[in-house]
Protein backbone atom coordinates (compact mmCIF):
# COMPACT_ATOMS: atom_id res chain seq x y z
CA UNK A 1 0.00 0.00 0.00
CA UNK A 2 3.20 2.37 1.01
CA UNK A 3 4.70 1.34 -2.76
CA UNK A 4 1.49 2.72 -4.15
CA UNK A 5 1.59 5.91 -2.33
CA UNK A 6 4.48 6.43 -3.20
CA UNK A 7 4.13 5.85 -6.74
CA UNK A 8 1.11 8.20 -6.99
CA UNK A 9 3.27 11.01 -5.18
CA UNK A 10 5.95 10.76 -7.66
CA UNK A 11 3.85 10.64 -10.89
CA UNK A 12 1.80 13.96 -9.28
CA UNK A 13 5.31 15.53 -8.43
CA UNK A 14 6.84 14.29 -12.79
CA UNK A 15 2.94 15.90 -13.80
CA UNK A 16 3.85 18.69 -11.63
CA UNK A 17 7.18 18.99 -12.97
CA UNK A 18 5.69 18.52 -16.41
CA UNK A 19 3.42 21.26 -16.41
CA UNK A 20 5.93 23.73 -14.84
CA UNK A 21 8.29 23.09 -17.78
CA UNK A 22 5.50 23.58 -20.48
CA UNK A 23 4.46 26.79 -18.51
CA UNK A 24 7.74 27.67 -18.99
CA UNK A 25 8.78 27.68 -22.63
CA UNK A 26 5.65 29.02 -23.39
CA UNK A 27 6.31 32.04 -21.63
CA UNK A 28 9.72 32.30 -22.93
CA UNK A 29 7.96 31.80 -26.27
CA UNK A 30 5.44 34.58 -25.72
CA UNK A 31 8.76 36.91 -24.60
CA UNK A 32 10.26 36.37 -27.85
CA UNK A 33 7.76 37.01 -30.06
CA UNK A 34 7.04 39.86 -28.03
CA UNK A 35 10.86 40.71 -28.83
CA UNK A 36 10.07 39.81 -31.89
CA UNK A 37 7.15 42.01 -32.61
CA UNK A 38 9.33 45.26 -30.42
CA UNK A 39 12.47 44.45 -33.06
CA UNK A 40 13.70 48.15 -33.53
CA UNK A 41 13.07 49.32 -37.19
CA UNK A 42 16.25 49.71 -39.02
CA UNK A 43 14.93 53.16 -40.67
CA UNK A 44 12.24 55.49 -41.99
CA UNK A 45 11.78 55.86 -45.30
CA UNK A 46 11.34 59.78 -46.83
CA UNK A 47 10.57 58.59 -50.60
CA UNK A 48 8.35 55.79 -51.36
CA UNK A 49 5.78 55.42 -54.53
CA UNK A 50 3.05 53.07 -53.96
CA UNK A 51 2.14 53.56 -57.76
CA UNK A 52 4.31 53.70 -60.84
CA UNK A 53 3.73 55.44 -64.07
CA UNK A 54 0.73 53.79 -65.18
CA UNK A 55 -0.77 54.28 -61.86
CA UNK A 56 -0.36 50.46 -60.83
CA UNK A 57 1.32 49.05 -58.06
CA UNK A 58 1.46 47.56 -54.52
CA UNK A 59 -1.51 46.67 -52.26
CA UNK A 60 -1.49 48.68 -49.50
CA UNK A 61 -1.40 46.00 -46.71
CA UNK A 62 0.60 43.76 -48.62
CA UNK A 63 3.03 47.01 -48.46
CA UNK A 64 2.35 47.10 -44.65
CA UNK A 65 3.76 43.53 -44.17
CA UNK A 66 6.68 44.54 -47.01
CA UNK A 67 7.37 47.33 -44.36
CA UNK A 68 7.80 44.04 -41.78
CA UNK A 69 9.00 45.60 -38.54
CA UNK A 70 12.24 46.50 -40.73
CA UNK A 71 10.56 50.01 -41.72
CA UNK A 72 9.20 51.89 -39.17
CA UNK A 73 7.31 54.98 -40.99
CA UNK A 74 7.56 55.83 -44.59
CA UNK A 75 6.34 59.03 -46.61
CA UNK A 76 3.97 57.69 -49.23
CA UNK A 77 2.58 58.88 -52.39
CA UNK A 78 1.83 57.92 -56.18
CA UNK A 79 3.60 59.45 -58.90
CA UNK A 80 1.87 61.95 -60.38
CA UNK A 81 2.55 61.39 -64.45
CA UNK A 82 0.56 58.67 -66.28
CA UNK A 83 2.57 57.38 -69.50
CA UNK A 84 0.38 57.53 -72.81
CA UNK A 85 -0.54 54.40 -74.19
CA UNK A 86 -0.38 55.29 -78.17
CA UNK A 87 -1.35 52.61 -80.38
CA UNK A 88 0.33 54.36 -82.88
CA UNK A 89 3.45 54.44 -80.94
CA UNK A 90 3.89 51.04 -79.72
CA UNK A 91 1.29 49.03 -80.64
CA UNK A 92 0.00 46.55 -78.32
CA UNK A 93 2.76 46.70 -76.65
CA UNK A 94 1.82 48.49 -73.37
CA UNK A 95 4.38 50.62 -71.88
CA UNK A 96 4.62 50.69 -68.27
CA UNK A 97 7.88 53.10 -67.57
CA UNK A 98 8.34 56.49 -69.92
CA UNK A 99 11.67 54.90 -71.55
CA UNK A 100 9.65 52.36 -73.13
CA UNK A 101 8.08 54.80 -75.53
CA UNK A 102 8.27 57.89 -77.33
CA UNK A 103 4.71 58.96 -76.35
CA UNK A 104 4.16 62.00 -73.44
CA UNK A 105 3.60 61.92 -70.18
CA UNK A 106 0.57 63.85 -68.54
CA UNK A 107 -0.20 65.05 -65.06
CA UNK A 108 -2.70 62.88 -63.08
CA UNK A 109 -4.48 63.95 -60.50
CA UNK A 110 -6.39 61.22 -59.20
CA UNK A 111 -3.47 59.69 -57.55
CA UNK A 112 -4.24 61.98 -54.66
CA UNK A 113 -7.40 60.44 -54.66
CA UNK A 114 -6.16 56.91 -54.68
CA UNK A 115 -3.48 57.48 -52.34
CA UNK A 116 -5.69 59.18 -49.96
CA UNK A 117 -8.56 56.35 -50.03
CA UNK A 118 -5.59 53.72 -49.47
CA UNK A 119 -4.39 55.40 -46.63
CA UNK A 120 -8.08 55.36 -45.06
CA UNK A 121 -8.77 51.71 -45.74
CA UNK A 122 -5.89 51.25 -42.92
CA UNK A 123 -6.38 50.49 -39.31
CA UNK A 124 -4.94 53.65 -37.15
CA UNK A 125 -2.19 51.82 -36.26
CA UNK A 126 -0.89 51.02 -39.47
CA UNK A 127 -1.87 54.54 -40.57
CA UNK A 128 0.37 56.24 -37.57
CA UNK A 129 3.61 54.83 -40.48
CA UNK A 130 2.75 56.76 -42.71
CA UNK A 131 2.70 60.60 -44.19
CA UNK A 132 0.64 60.18 -47.10
CA UNK A 133 1.75 63.51 -49.67
CA UNK A 134 -0.12 65.44 -52.50
CA UNK A 135 1.39 65.01 -56.13
CA UNK A 136 -1.30 65.17 -58.59
CA UNK A 137 -0.69 69.09 -59.51
CA UNK A 138 0.80 70.41 -62.60
CA UNK A 139 3.58 73.03 -61.05
CA UNK A 140 3.44 74.99 -64.19
CA UNK A 141 -0.61 75.55 -63.32
CA UNK A 142 -1.13 78.81 -61.68
CA UNK A 143 -4.10 76.57 -60.67
CA UNK A 144 -1.60 73.88 -58.70
CA UNK A 145 -2.17 75.64 -55.32
CA UNK A 146 -5.93 75.23 -55.61
CA UNK A 147 -5.57 71.79 -55.98
CA UNK A 148 -3.73 71.23 -53.23
CA UNK A 149 -6.28 73.19 -51.38
CA UNK A 150 -8.86 70.93 -52.83
CA UNK A 151 -7.34 67.64 -51.90
CA UNK A 152 -6.97 68.64 -48.25
CA UNK A 153 -10.46 69.83 -47.83
CA UNK A 154 -11.67 66.90 -49.26
CA UNK A 155 -9.37 64.37 -47.44
CA UNK A 156 -8.84 66.65 -44.23
CA UNK A 157 -6.64 64.15 -41.74
CA UNK A 158 -5.06 62.48 -44.26
CA UNK A 159 -2.34 64.75 -45.93
CA UNK A 160 1.37 65.71 -44.61
CA UNK A 161 3.11 67.23 -47.84
CA UNK A 162 3.41 67.55 -51.23
CA UNK A 163 5.72 66.00 -53.64
CA UNK A 164 7.92 64.00 -54.42
CA UNK A 165 7.19 66.16 -58.31
CA UNK A 166 9.45 67.37 -60.59
CA UNK A 167 10.60 70.50 -62.07
CA UNK A 168 13.70 69.93 -64.34
CA UNK A 169 14.46 65.91 -64.55
CA UNK A 170 16.04 63.86 -67.21
CA UNK A 171 14.41 62.59 -70.67
CA UNK A 172 10.94 63.50 -68.14
CA UNK A 173 10.81 67.19 -68.38
CA UNK A 174 10.86 67.02 -72.31
CA UNK A 175 8.13 64.06 -72.64
CA UNK A 176 5.61 65.73 -70.55
CA UNK A 177 2.49 67.52 -73.04
CA UNK A 178 1.59 71.39 -72.29
CA UNK A 179 3.81 74.19 -70.96
CA UNK A 180 8.11 72.64 -69.70
CA UNK A 181 7.99 73.60 -65.87
CA UNK A 182 10.89 75.81 -64.56
CA UNK A 183 12.07 76.93 -61.04
CA UNK A 184 11.36 80.57 -62.45
CA UNK A 185 7.82 79.86 -62.63
CA UNK A 186 4.86 82.03 -60.65
CA UNK A 187 3.06 78.98 -60.15
CA UNK A 188 5.70 76.97 -58.43
CA UNK A 189 6.31 79.94 -56.43
CA UNK A 190 2.59 80.00 -55.28
CA UNK A 191 2.63 76.42 -54.44
CA UNK A 192 5.70 76.80 -52.16
CA UNK A 193 3.81 79.63 -50.02
CA UNK A 194 0.59 77.76 -49.92
CA UNK A 195 2.79 74.78 -48.66
CA UNK A 196 4.07 77.61 -46.21
CA UNK A 197 0.75 78.84 -45.08
CA UNK A 198 -0.10 74.84 -44.23
CA UNK A 199 2.90 73.58 -43.10
CA UNK A 200 3.31 70.92 -45.75
CA UNK A 201 6.88 69.53 -46.08
CA UNK A 202 7.85 69.70 -49.76
CA UNK A 203 9.75 66.92 -51.75
CA UNK A 204 10.81 68.47 -55.00
CA UNK A 205 13.06 66.55 -57.43
CA UNK A 206 15.15 68.89 -59.91
CA UNK A 207 18.40 67.86 -61.20
CA UNK A 208 21.09 70.06 -60.82
CA UNK A 209 22.55 69.84 -64.11
CA UNK A 210 21.22 68.98 -67.82
CA UNK A 211 22.17 65.17 -69.06
CA UNK A 212 26.06 65.09 -70.39
CA UNK A 213 26.79 68.64 -69.76
CA UNK A 214 29.54 70.50 -71.43
CA UNK A 215 32.90 69.54 -69.70
CA UNK A 216 33.67 72.49 -67.13
CA UNK A 217 30.57 73.88 -67.60
CA UNK A 218 29.11 75.43 -63.74
CA UNK A 219 25.32 73.27 -63.27
CA UNK A 220 22.49 74.80 -65.41
CA UNK A 221 20.03 74.82 -62.55
CA UNK A 222 21.98 75.50 -59.46
CA UNK A 223 22.02 78.97 -59.12
CA UNK A 224 17.93 79.09 -59.95
CA UNK A 225 17.53 76.30 -57.51
CA UNK A 226 19.12 78.29 -55.02
CA UNK A 227 17.72 81.54 -55.79
CA UNK A 228 13.92 79.57 -55.48
CA UNK A 229 14.87 77.90 -51.77
CA UNK A 230 16.04 81.61 -50.74
CA UNK A 231 12.32 82.99 -52.11
CA UNK A 232 10.88 80.66 -49.76
CA UNK A 233 12.67 80.28 -46.26
CA UNK A 234 9.76 79.42 -44.31
CA UNK A 235 8.71 76.39 -47.13
CA UNK A 236 9.86 72.82 -45.33
CA UNK A 237 12.25 71.48 -48.84
CA UNK A 238 13.11 68.23 -49.52
CA UNK A 239 16.04 68.26 -52.10
CA UNK A 240 15.22 64.51 -53.50
CA UNK A 241 18.52 63.09 -54.44
CA UNK A 242 20.43 65.98 -53.81
CA UNK A 243 19.86 66.73 -57.30
CA UNK A 244 21.61 63.80 -58.61
CA UNK A 245 19.96 61.81 -61.60
CA UNK A 246 20.38 58.74 -63.61
CA UNK A 247 22.86 59.84 -66.02
CA UNK A 248 23.06 63.59 -64.00
CA UNK A 249 26.07 62.38 -61.96
CA UNK A 250 27.43 64.35 -59.27
CA UNK A 251 29.23 67.14 -61.02
CA UNK A 252 33.07 67.83 -59.77
CA UNK A 253 32.65 69.41 -56.17
CA UNK A 254 29.19 68.34 -55.84
CA UNK A 255 29.50 68.16 -52.12
CA UNK A 256 30.90 71.40 -51.98
CA UNK A 257 28.02 72.75 -53.58
CA UNK A 258 26.14 71.04 -50.89
CA UNK A 259 28.19 72.18 -48.12
CA UNK A 260 27.27 75.88 -49.73
CA UNK A 261 23.07 75.32 -49.09
CA UNK A 262 23.93 74.22 -45.56
CA UNK A 263 25.85 76.88 -44.65
CA UNK A 264 23.95 79.38 -45.68
CA UNK A 265 21.13 80.84 -43.26
CA UNK A 266 18.82 81.89 -45.63
CA UNK A 267 18.55 78.26 -46.64
CA UNK A 268 18.27 76.37 -43.58
CA UNK A 269 15.11 75.25 -44.28
CA UNK A 270 16.64 72.68 -46.94
CA UNK A 271 16.99 69.14 -46.50
CA UNK A 272 18.43 66.76 -49.01
CA UNK A 273 17.26 63.10 -49.39
CA UNK A 274 19.68 60.27 -50.45
CA UNK A 275 17.07 58.05 -52.16
CA UNK A 276 17.26 55.99 -55.44
CA UNK A 277 19.69 53.27 -55.73
CA UNK A 278 21.46 55.62 -58.60
CA UNK A 279 22.81 58.18 -55.81
CA UNK A 280 23.33 54.99 -53.64
CA UNK A 281 25.64 53.97 -56.73
CA UNK A 282 27.65 57.23 -56.95
CA UNK A 283 28.35 57.34 -52.97
CA UNK A 284 29.79 54.09 -52.49
CA UNK A 285 31.26 53.85 -56.24
CA UNK A 286 34.76 54.26 -54.51
CA UNK A 287 35.81 54.80 -50.54
CA UNK A 288 36.72 58.11 -51.28
CA UNK A 289 33.37 58.52 -53.11
CA UNK A 290 32.07 57.02 -49.20
CA UNK A 291 34.10 59.24 -47.24
CA UNK A 292 33.22 62.72 -48.88
CA UNK A 293 29.87 61.63 -48.35
CA UNK A 294 29.73 60.53 -45.33
CA UNK A 295 32.04 63.82 -44.08
CA UNK A 296 29.57 66.04 -45.22
CA UNK A 297 26.82 64.12 -43.65
CA UNK A 298 28.49 64.02 -40.45
CA UNK A 299 29.23 67.99 -40.57
CA UNK A 300 25.50 68.82 -41.36
CA UNK A 301 23.58 65.56 -39.93
CA UNK A 302 20.23 67.12 -39.23
CA UNK A 303 20.08 67.56 -42.75
CA UNK A 304 19.91 64.62 -44.52
CA UNK A 305 17.28 62.29 -44.95
CA UNK A 306 17.20 58.50 -46.15
CA UNK A 307 15.12 57.70 -48.13
CA UNK A 308 14.12 54.28 -50.61
CA UNK A 309 12.56 55.78 -54.09
CA UNK A 310 10.79 51.94 -54.58
CA UNK A 311 8.33 52.07 -57.02
CA UNK A 312 5.44 49.34 -56.18
CA UNK A 313 7.69 47.23 -54.42
CA UNK A 314 6.67 43.25 -54.43
CA UNK A 315 8.92 41.78 -51.26
CA UNK A 316 10.66 43.05 -48.26
CA UNK A 317 14.35 42.47 -50.34
CA UNK A 318 13.87 44.76 -53.14
CA UNK A 319 12.06 47.39 -51.04
CA UNK A 320 14.96 47.04 -48.32
CA UNK A 321 17.99 47.02 -51.10
CA UNK A 322 18.58 50.59 -51.08
CA UNK A 323 19.00 50.58 -47.48
CA UNK A 324 21.52 47.59 -47.73
CA UNK A 325 23.31 49.16 -49.98
CA UNK A 326 24.39 52.38 -48.20
CA UNK A 327 25.83 49.97 -45.64
CA UNK A 328 29.14 51.40 -46.40
CA UNK A 329 28.46 55.05 -45.99
CA UNK A 330 26.20 54.07 -42.39
CA UNK A 331 29.81 52.31 -41.63
CA UNK A 332 31.55 55.52 -41.47
CA UNK A 333 28.30 57.79 -40.08
CA UNK A 334 28.89 58.88 -36.10
CA UNK A 335 25.96 56.71 -34.16
CA UNK A 336 24.95 60.60 -33.74
CA UNK A 337 24.14 61.18 -37.65
CA UNK A 338 23.45 57.68 -38.82
CA UNK A 339 20.41 57.65 -36.22
CA UNK A 340 19.20 61.27 -37.53
CA UNK A 341 19.64 60.57 -41.23
CA UNK A 342 18.03 56.86 -40.66
CA UNK A 343 15.32 58.26 -38.89
CA UNK A 344 14.98 61.21 -36.11
CA UNK A 345 15.23 63.38 -39.13
CA UNK A 346 12.18 62.17 -40.67
CA UNK A 347 10.56 61.90 -37.53
CA UNK A 348 11.42 65.93 -36.28
CA UNK A 349 9.82 67.43 -39.65
CA UNK A 350 6.89 64.91 -39.98
CA UNK A 351 6.03 65.29 -36.70
CA UNK A 352 6.45 69.25 -36.85
CA UNK A 353 4.10 69.29 -40.35
CA UNK A 354 1.27 67.20 -39.05
CA UNK A 355 -0.43 68.89 -36.08
CA UNK A 356 0.07 72.35 -38.16
CA UNK A 357 -1.61 70.79 -41.49
CA UNK A 358 -4.41 69.55 -39.22
CA UNK A 359 -4.83 72.99 -37.21
CA UNK A 360 -5.05 74.69 -40.71
CA UNK A 361 -7.66 72.06 -42.03
CA UNK A 362 -9.71 72.21 -39.16
CA UNK A 363 -9.20 76.28 -39.73
CA UNK A 364 -10.27 76.48 -43.16
CA UNK A 365 -13.40 73.92 -44.13
CA UNK A 366 -15.47 73.90 -46.18
CA UNK A 367 -19.23 74.71 -45.91
CA UNK A 368 -20.36 71.37 -46.70
CA UNK A 369 -17.93 69.80 -43.99
CA UNK A 370 -19.30 72.93 -41.55
CA UNK A 371 -22.89 71.37 -42.41
CA UNK A 372 -21.43 67.60 -42.00
CA UNK A 373 -19.58 68.07 -38.41
CA UNK A 374 -23.16 70.15 -36.89
CA UNK A 375 -25.57 66.93 -37.93
CA UNK A 376 -27.69 69.54 -39.85
CA UNK A 377 -28.88 68.80 -43.07
CA UNK A 378 -30.13 71.26 -45.91
CA UNK A 379 -32.84 69.56 -48.14
CA UNK A 380 -33.10 71.25 -51.89
CA UNK A 381 -36.86 71.96 -52.90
Amino acid sequence: MRSVSRLLLRSKRCVALLVAVLLWNSCGLAIGQTAATMEEPVANDSHFHLTNYIQEGTDIHDFVKIMGTKMGRVALFGIPLQQQWSYENSGDSAPTYYLQTDSPLYYYSFTDAYIAMAYRSLSKEEQARFEPMITGFNPTDMYAADHIRRVLQTFPGVFSGIGEFSIHKEFVSAKIAGETADLQNRALDRVLDFAAEVGLVVIIHNDMDVPFPKQGAAPAYLDQMKALLKRHPNTTIIWAHTGVGRVVQPIKDHAANLAVILSDPAMKNVYFDISWDEVAKYVVASPEATKITADLINRFPDRFLFGTDEVAPRSQQSYLKVFYQYQPLWNLLTPEASEKVRKGNFARLFDEARPKVRAWEAAHKTPAQTTSDSGEHTTID
